[in-house]
């Protein structure tokens, strides 16, 4: 059977020889976190704004205009760092070593809380097609959690086959909002005129609830590691590319689907329904109204299914007693690196899988209870990533740049009071730096061994041989051009 499965999964690798096919697949599969997050990222905003929709398009432009700045700092990010890495690896170079633990701490957060938001979406999507199930709302939820667990046994596989529910979801939503264009105002759920404060300082407290839009924005800087078959160079503008194709695409979507919910008057949706669910509803026929709702779930799962590869991928990374470069980590017990024919860590999976079902649990399987507490934790990493490029900046003496970065960690640590500011999210906070504080002392404990600033880019290109190009975190930075 794993003959088998190996030989296929060679065919399907084979079909994409040329770099624009490579390209799609891989800008396609690496998406599906921040392109899922439109199914929930509008509804949490217009809730957070307490049904007030006139305020709902500026609050969501706002939202795609950070996103669109970090972006911006990860496209030189990408440059200085074209093996991979992602902030781990800029605080590692710009800190010392010991710093890479907080963007890590971050990244395992924010990957229990991804797989999480996105199964109780995925329930959601099915319980607005099929209202029958909503009384068993958490055990689909995880019910959807153990197949989405069960599907990363087959390793990357998975992973690429869930890539083309993004293609799906984009065209699902591009026929909703041409859909649109022709509909009638309907005015569904409820709907406010004020949203309790003046539409300036509402628009600032309500943006970073809408933040689950900009969670995978950091993964491209990451997962370029798994482009072993290219130089610096490809791994540089595939990483680039998936950024500005990534912003192009949630952008459009956000920006589109919101504008059509403020003048169809699709307000907060009521219980087990979801706003665009009903946007989808009084805006197209029942083929695409069905065929946007099943695109939606699977999208959401594909977003599980990535983090599902990412989490326990980086928790093997932590685990092993010798990297592709040689450089021994090993911090954790080596039986989390432990993997089946399809390269997959199993033990992180099922550990992923029981966090991830807890934190379901706990939450009622809501996702619009989950988003309170999600982003937060990936700005943490947006933070430390940015603030290693303005130090980088300022070393290189790069004043365009130094005012690039500073700007874009200014905005992000606003965006990271003012959610901490709303209290939930302390919690994620807390957590982040709690997984960092441990594995430090894990790392202390075992000698302080190199390597941990590159562990991100050793976990995504784990079992698929070096990275080229890959440098110790001690050697020369790369100067930006």
């Amino acid at each position: 059977m794993s003959t088998s499965l190996a030989r296929a999964r060679l065919r399907f690798l084979r079909g994409f020889a040329s770099r624009p096919a490579l390209l799609f697949a891989f800008a396609f599969a690496v998406m599906a976190d921040p392109v899922s997050s439109v199914a929930y990222a509008i509804e949490a905003a217009v809730r957070a704004l307490h049904g007030d929709l006139g305020l709902l398009l500026p609050t969501m432009a706002l939202v795609v205009a950070v996103i669109a700045l970090i972006i911006v700092n990860y496209h030189q990010l990408v440059a200085r760092f074209p093996e991979g890495g992602g902030a781990a690896a800029a605080a590692g170079r710009a800190f010392g070593e010991g710093w890479a633990f907080i963007p890590i701490g971050a990244l395992i957060v924010d990957f229990v809380l991804t797989i999480a938001i996105s199964a109780a979406a995925g329930a959601s999507a099915l319980i607005e097609f099929v209202p029958s199930l909503a009384s068993g709302r958490v055990e689909l939820t995880v019910a959807l959690l153990a197949s989405v667990a069960a599907m990363t046994w087959f390793g990357h596989i998975g992973r690429m086959v869930f890539g083309l529910m993004t293609v799906g979801f984009v065209f699902a939503g591009t026929a909703v909002l041409i859909g649109a264009s022709h509909a009638h105002p309907a005015r569904v759920g409820a709907i406010t005129h004020s949203s309790g404060h003046a539409a300036f300082v509402a628009v600032l407290l309500s943006f970073p609830v809408a933040m689950a839009l900009a969670t995978g924005v950091e993964a491209p800087s990451s997962a370029i590691a798994q482009l072993g078959q290219l130089d610096d160079a490809g791994r540089r503008r595939f990483g680039r590319a998936t950024l500005w194709l990534t912003l192009g695409i949630v952008g459009v979507l956000t920006i589109g689907l919101t504008a059509a919910a403020v003048r169809l008057g699709i307000g907060i949706p009521g219980v087990d329904h979801t706003q665009i669910g009903n946007l989808a509803r009084v805006t197209s026929g029942h083929g695409v109204y069905v065929f946007f709702q099943v695109t939606t779930a699977l999208l959401l799962l594909a977003a599980a299914s990535s983090s599902f590869q990412a989490g326990p991928g980086l928790l093997k990374a932590l685990s092993r007693r010798a990297s592709s470069r040689g450089l021994g980590v090993g911090i954790l017990p080596s039986w989390m690196g432990r993997s089946n024919d399809h390269h997959t860590p199993y033990w992180g999976v099922v550990l992923f899988l029981i966090v991830s079902a807890l934190v379901a649990i706990a939450s009622g399987a809501n996702e619009q209870v989950l988003v309170l507490y999600y982003a937060v934790s990936v700005f943490l990493s947006f933070l430390i990533a940015l603030l290693a490029m303005v130090r980088f900046s300022h070393q290189e003496r790069l004043r365009g740049s130094l005012v690039m970065n500073g700007v874009g960690a200014l905005v992000v640590a606003f965006t990271l009071v003012v959610d901490l500011a709303r209290g939930r999210p302390v919690v994620a906070v807390a957590a982040s730096l709690l997984i960092a504080a441990v594995l430090y002392a894990q790392w202390v404990r075992t000698g302080r061994p190199r390597g941990i600033a590159g562990v991100l880019s050793e976990a995504e290109a784990s079992d698929r041989g070096p990275v080229r190009g890959t440098r110790t975190a001690g050697s020369r930075p790369r100067t930006l051009r």
